[in-house]
């Protein structure tokens, strides 16, 4: 089969090759999935650089957790009716040497879950991190109807579908972006108001945009760079579910001020999100599929050749929604 790969660590276009491996076989409880689009999300191309430095002991990586294609075989205790069915994966590449970055894949069947037939499988690939994280970083603590709830960087791939899905369960949501298209995209998406978190003392913006009542919780894209601001403007018992820490990734946390104001940090990736966790965000994902409640946003496709030129979009940002990689 075609595939994308990298045997050492390092700039994507000096690593990742493209050619071919072998065919995946299907294993006791999988499917085997002929794969249409693979997602590139951060976490893959951090992998690449090198975060994990034992990843490479075992072998060469194909690359992505996220795709989407059709069923082609399923192995031992798998239903045969599975055969022909449109899917998308996730966490494809967790644990395991071979991701998405193929014209095949063989996994758990439980990780290939049924895409509605009005879904695109460039869609289908773009579910499994960004639309997983997101759900799991509105829904983990409670009900939200009634709170508001600030997501940072409302136009970033998560904090798009945050916006929706705190929407979709009642909450009031203000958002953060740093320009006026992504602050009209926030508002179209369900924001009450955007501020603009590249402005000093944007705190003092959200408290406005609340009539000085504090947040109940927040969404945080950048959370060390961001909490000294968080602080400020999110309420006693408040809630930060954070999912990314780029810019300081060793963040210093002031606890007793965050002791005394009895708040809930929260760190999110899907990976180690508990299973009924995954299957809440699945069961609501698929019926917004169906419904078609929920906007994607897809900024770059680009085929299996390019793979690198996926990453390098990806380290370039730059650009609000999702890179998907095309295996047709």
């Amino acid at each position: 089969m075609k595939a994308g790969w990298f045997e050492k660590f390092g700039a994507a276009e000096d690593v990742i090759h493209v050619g071919e491996q072998p065919k995946p076989t299907v294993g006791v409880g999988q499917v085997l999935v002929k794969l249409a689009a693979s997602g590139v999300n951060p976490s893959d191309v951090k992998k690449r650089a090198g975060a994990f430095p034992h990843l490479l002991d075992n072998g060469l990586v194909i690359p992505h957790s996220d795709g989407a294609g059709t069923v082609e075989a399923v192995g031992k205790g798998v239903s045969a009716s599975r055969v022909g069915q449109r899917v998308w994966v996730y966490q494809a590449q967790y644990g395991r040497l071979l991701g998405t970055a193929a014209e095949y894949i063989s996994l758990d069947a439980n990780r290939a879950v049924a895409l509605p037939d009005n879904t695109d499988f460039s869609i289908g690939a773009c579910l499994g991190i960004p639309a997983m994280t997101a759900h799991r970083c509105v829904h983990a603590d409670g009900d939200v109807r009634g709170k508001t709830l600030l997501v940072t960087g409302g136009a970033g791939r998560v904090g798009y579908y945050a916006i929706q899905w705190a929407r979709m369960a009642g909450a009031t949501v203000i958002a953060t972006a740093s320009n006026a298209v992504d602050k009209a995209m926030c508002l179209e998406l369900g924001a009450s108001q955007v501020v603009n978190h590249r402005q000093l003392d944007w705190a003092q913006q959200v408290l406005q945009a609340t009539e000085g009542k504090k947040v109940d919780r927040v969404i945080d894209v950048e959370f060390g760079a961001n909490l000294p601001e968080v602080l400020k403007c999110i309420a006693t018992n408040g809630v930060i579910a954070t999912y990314s820490s780029t810019q300081v990734q060793q963040p210093s946390i002031p606890f007793l001020d965050m002791m005394y104001m009895d708040l809930t940090l929260r760190m999110i990736i899907v990976y180690a999100m508990p299973e009924t966790a995954k299957a809440q965000a699945i069961k609501d994902i698929t019926a917004a599929l169906e419904a078609e409640t929920l906007r994607h946003r897809i900024a770059h496709i680009v085929p299996l050749d390019s793979l690198s030129q996926g990453h390098q979009l990806i380290e370039q940002g730059g650009f609000g929604g999702c890179v998907v990689i095309s295996m047709e």
